[in-house]
């Protein structure tokens, strides 16, 4: 069960209400969390494939930047020609299945079927940084291509907390600090 403050802060994070938030899965080492660990299936039943969420703006910028500088590329054609970097980023993706099935019968829900995909491209490409830098975050040393991404983003929480600590209906704002 997740704290209501971190409820709160993962809100004004998003700028909008987690969805099948089941536990903060990491925090920022500025105390706020920065990865939520979701449900595999969203309230309503919908299947929902990604288990770490990242959830820090900042930490997502620094991820985009990555992303719009054609990392995922680099990372892909790396992961072709390296079957060591290919062996380990399997190992990640069965991880990442079994977490998900994990935290699908801790909630006493019906798994995902077989075959559905794990998140961020595993385990034949990279797709996106964001989820495997979660997963990172979430299981050190389980994902090399996302800790080699948040290696790369470098200290996104350096300058403080990305968000008032506080709950947002005690500020006049949508509790976003400005930067």
């Amino acid at each position: 069960m997740i704290a209501p403050a971190d409820l709160a802060a993962i809100a004004r994070q998003l700028g909008r209400p987690p969805r099948g938030a089941m536990a903060v899965a990491h925090r920022c080492p500025c105390g706020l969390p920065d990865v939520v660990q979701t449900a595999p299936r969203l309230p309503d039943g919908t299947p929902f494939p990604t288990l770490f969420y990242l959830t820090c703006p900042r930490a997502c910028g620094a991820i985009s930047g990555l992303e719009a500088g054609g990392v995922m590329r680099e990372m892909t054609a790396r992961l072709q020609a390296d079957p060591s970097l290919r062996a380990r980023y399997l190992a990640a993706h069965e991880d990442y299945l079994a977490r998900r099935d994990g935290a699908a019968a801790a909630a006493g829900l019906e798994p995902l079927p077989p075959g559905t995909q794990s998140a961020g491209g595993m385990p034949d490409r990279v797709k996106c940084l964001h989820a495997l830098a979660a997963h990172a975050l979430a299981v050190p040393g389980a994902n090399p291509l996302g800790a080699e991404a948040l290696h790369r983003a470098g200290q996104w929480w350096h300058a403080g907390p990305c968000v008032r600590p506080e709950p947002a209906d005690q500020g006049t704002d949508s509790g976003r600090k400005a930067d």
